[in-house]
């Protein structure tokens, strides 16, 4: 039978099977960090790659747009203003300098938020709650055998201390 105290049904089971029973679980323990690991690690990347991706974006936008931006935006700002055509080109220029610097800042605030990333955080405080539990693991405490618990056949008239002997009964 076994103890109130434990868990059911370790009484009944070997210290073999104690003992692969206790790795199985630190093996599955250890997978699970793992994987929470790789989680926490895959949030960090997908922030770096939305970073990439704006800058990137603000790269394509500047390459790609300013000539015929700058040639639209010219020629509306000349319909517009009737300043001088070089003044205007400038001024085109600058609008398409500013889209590109607020891309540029967006992907800056991601990057950030990415960097901030501490890494696995729960893993490892999963980790160090874990060696706590460890560490904290003592044995059952064992009976010590003194001198005056210890069972003397019913046979022999020895003392103990000046007192008689303990006596031990079987059930049978």
């Amino acid at each position: 039978m076994s103890h109130p105290s434990s868990p059911a049904g370790t009484a009944d089971r070997s210290l073999g099977q104690l003992v692969a029973s206790a790795t199985a679980e630190m093996s599955a323990l250890v997978h699970d960090e793992i994987a929470l690991a790789k989680a926490e690690l895959r949030q960090d990347v997908k922030r770096g790659a939305v970073g990439s991706a704006a800058f990137s974006a603000a790269g394509i936008v500047l390459l790609f747009s300013l000539p015929m931006l700058s040639f639209a935006l010219a020629y509306g700002i000349r319909t517009w203003s009737h300043w001088n055509l070089a003044i205007c080109f400038v001024l085109s220029f600058a609008a398409n300098v500013l889209v590109a610097g607020a891309l540029a800042l967006i992907g800056m605030v991601f990057f950030k938020k990415a960097k901030k990333g501490k890494g696995p955080q729960k893993v490892v405080a999963s980790a160090k709650e874990t060696a706590a539990v460890i560490q904290g693991v003592r044995p059952h405490p064992r009976p010590s055998l003194d001198k005056a618990a210890v069972l003397v056949p019913a046979d022999a008239a020895v003392t103990v201390n000046g007192e008689p002997p303990a006596v031990g009964r079987s059930s049978a």
